[in-house]
């Protein structure tokens, strides 16, 4: 089947680990590129933004392809900063294999086990790759010690390293048993196993063969019976247990020296199962495009960014969306990383570029010919907890930023706005500090459009806390016909979330009936910003009393009347402050959580329970009432104890009284001039 197809890696896992490198070596040994680039340099594949070249690591998606011994592979280059990662989770799920990449130090090995978990929570064969395997200073047994609580699967270990000195000079493959040495720059040289290698590879080996043993009856009956096993029985062992997921093989190397990346490629070709069993896990049925990412290119245009299952897909070719609407694609477009090519059809299992593909989005399912596609497939949308108030700095480009952030915003998964009702605020919300940032940095680069920046208003209210009845009247003359209204409210306080309501208790016509629509849009007035500064919740008014003039009474009259009315009465019934209050589930690495927990309490936050997070290794969660004001900033707190780990979800919950003393410098702060 080789060449019919092409199979999609993803390369995963934490920021700083030499994802994109690696990515740069597998192109350059590949022959894909005529020289290999480096990260710090900024002259990589992948990493073009400058965005990201200003920040030294990925902000966004990146996608390679290359060919290896005849076989094609696309590339997906997957953000490791948590801000950022969002932009690669449909990209995620459509791939046949991804490969962990982590760093040798079994201290930071609590870093791959988020990823780790969302692999196997959706059923994604992986691999892991031991990067900077030149600069280890611990043991790889002590890593995989490390790593092995947290995953599922048995960690497999397919190479053991050679040491000359403290440094890791080569590695053996364990099912070859062959030994090699690093050429900096050149092939790996095979070499003679070493006698003082042979006792430690032999118990490696066996090790390897009990692990696959597990899930090969006859493997099991080999060993118990002292039979070797054929190479043929070996490699297809480990070929099905991966794609099973019944197995996370490791291997080891260094991306910048280009060690151990052909064994890696060589791995991929052998085991990356094929994109008919990625259709399968993802419910996709017949020839479709998986679209997992919209991109805006300068030369291009709109790109869908989508994965090819079921068949070919040739330029023009009919498609139709999954609510049967028929789409009019442009071209065809290869992507290495920033450069896009136009091509003429994409094989099954390629990622392309698809232009003019309107009303697309990342999640969709689009049929190639003119057959609905059939798919089972929902992306998880992730919750963007940061928000930033913004505003055009120039009233001139108001519409140009409307239009620059729904291109952002159809760009990445993380990022979405909207307006607040209550303060009028354009929000702009993102997956952290830094996301926001690199957004905020893409709206004026890209779009030209320069904003100021605000924390967003934080939705305060006000209530009262004892009864009052009260008159409004308004009274004018001016020459001709005057205005007069005269109305009486009695004003209660509500129980908590019951909202304004007015009734009318008008006895003997003291208000003509056709007035008192105009009395409660009066009293409507006065609550929408009470004598704190903020509106007002769970008040009753009702209308009880009042009188009018036949010539002079009108409908403004008496709304005027009921505004003045209510508004006395709020000042008069002992109005006090209320803030939102949200319920916050915190998911924290358990060596955080004690750091974690004295943070929230320092934003008043209130401890309601914490429990371990079920199948997680020494993960907590963490569930607290905090005021909105103490979410602000809590993102990137949390996460600078956790080694950019812990996260939260939260929603709103209730509306609690603010203390008098943080009341008034609240009250304060709101009637300074902006």
């Amino acid at each position: 089947m080789s060449g019919c197809y092409a199979r999609a890696v993803a390369l995963v896992g934490p920021a700083g680990a030499g994802k994109t490198s690696l990515a740069e070596s597998m192109l350059f040994i590949s022959g894909a590129v005529p020289r290999q680039g480096s990260v710090q340099a900024g002259s990589c594949v992948g990493d073009a933004s400058a965005e990201a070249r200003e920040r030294g690591g990925s902000t966004e998606l990146n996608l390679m392809h290359f060919e290896w011994m005849g076989d094609r592979f696309a590339l997906i280059d997957v953000p490791g900063a948590p801000g950022f990662a969002v932009d690669g989770s449909v990209a995620i799920d459509m791939a046949d294999l991804a490969i962990v990449v982590i760093d040798p130090d079994p201290e930071r090995a609590a870093l791959a086990q988020p990823m780790l978990r969302r692999l196997e929570r959706a059923g994604i064969p992986h691999a892991l790759f031991v990067n900077k395997i030149d600069q280890a200073r611990g043991s790889i047994e002590d890593l995989l010690t490390a790593l092995a609580p947290m995953s599922a699967a048995a960690l497999v270990a397919r190479q053991i390293p050679i040491r000359a000195g403290e440094r890791v000079a080569g590695f053996v493959d364990l099912a070859l048993e062959r030994a090699y040495h690093y050429e900096p720059g050149r092939k790996s040289q095979q070499v003679a196993l070493a006698p003082h290698v042979k006792d430690d590879e032999s118990a490696a080996r066996f090790h390897m063969l009990e692990q696959l043993a597990d899930h090969d009856d006859l493997l099991l009956e080999q060993l118990l019976s002292d039979e070797q096993p054929s190479l043929d029985t070996v490699f297809a062992d480990l070929a099905r247990e991966t794609a099973s997921g019944l197995i996370v093989p490791v291997l080891f190397g260094s991306a910048s020296n280009g060690f151990g990346i052909r064994r890696l490629l060589k791995m991929l070709r052998h085991d990356t199962p094929a994109p008919e069993r990625t259709a399968e896990r993802l419910s996709i049925r017949g020839e479709a495009a998986q679209i997992f990412k919209v991109s805006h290119a300068a030369t291009v245009g709109r790109l869908a960014l989508a994965r090819i299952f079921g068949g070919p897909l040739a330029d023009g070719a009919e498609m139709i969306d999954g609510a049967g609407r028929a789409l009019r694609p442009g071209g065809l477009f290869a992507v290495q990383g920033a450069a896009t090519a136009k091509i003429s059809s994409a094989e099954q299992g390629a990622i392309v570029g698809i232009a003019k593909m309107e009303g697309v989005q990342a999640g969709d399912v689009i049929g190639i010919g003119a057959k609905v596609p059939a798919t089972g497939y929902a992306v998880e949308r992730a919750t963007a907890n940061c928000a930033l108030a913004i505003a055009a700095k120039d009233h001139k480009d108001e519409v140009r930023l409307s239009t620059a952030l729904n291109r952002l915003a159809e760009e990445d998964a993380g990022l979405h706005w909207d307006q607040d009702e209550g303060s009028r605020e354009t929000l702009l919300h993102g997956m952290g500090e830094e996301h926001l940032a690199v957004a905020l940095d893409r709206l004026k680069r890209r779009y030209g459009v320069a904003v100021s920046v605000r924390a967003p208003t934080i939705a305060y209210r006000e209530s009262v806390r004892k009864a009052v009845t009260q008159r409004g009247r308004h009274k004018k003359q001016s020459g001709g016909h005057g205005q007069f209204g005269d109305v009486v409210l009695d004003v209660r306080p509500l129980e908590r979330g019951e909202g304004i309501r007015f009734e009318e208790r008008i006895t003997g016509g003291a208000v003509p009936r056709q007035y008192i629509p105009a009395v409660e849009k009066g009293v409507m007035d006065a609550v929408a910003k009470g004598p704190l500064g903020f509106a007002v919740v769970d008040v009753s008014a009702a209308l009880v009393d009042g009188s009018f003039h036949s010539v002079d009474s009108s409908e403004l009259a008496f709304r005027t009347a009921g505004r003045m009315a209510m508004a006395d009465a709020l000042a008069a019934a002992s109005p006090y402050l209320l803030e939102p209050v949200a319920h916050v589930t915190i998911m924290s690495p358990g060596a955080a959580t004690s750091r974690i927990t004295s943070a929230v309490a320092s934003r008043r936050g209130q401890m309601l329970r914490m429990t371990a997070l079920e199948g997680w290794f020494h993960w907590d969660v963490v569930e607290v009432l905090l005021p909105e004001a103490g979410l602000q900033g809590l993102d990137a707190e949390i996460r600078s104890m956790s080694q950019g780990m812990a996260h939260y979800a939260a929603r709103f919950d209730h509306l609690a009284e603010v203390n008098a003393k943080l009341a008034d410098s609240i009250v304060l702060r709101a009637k300074e001039p902006a």
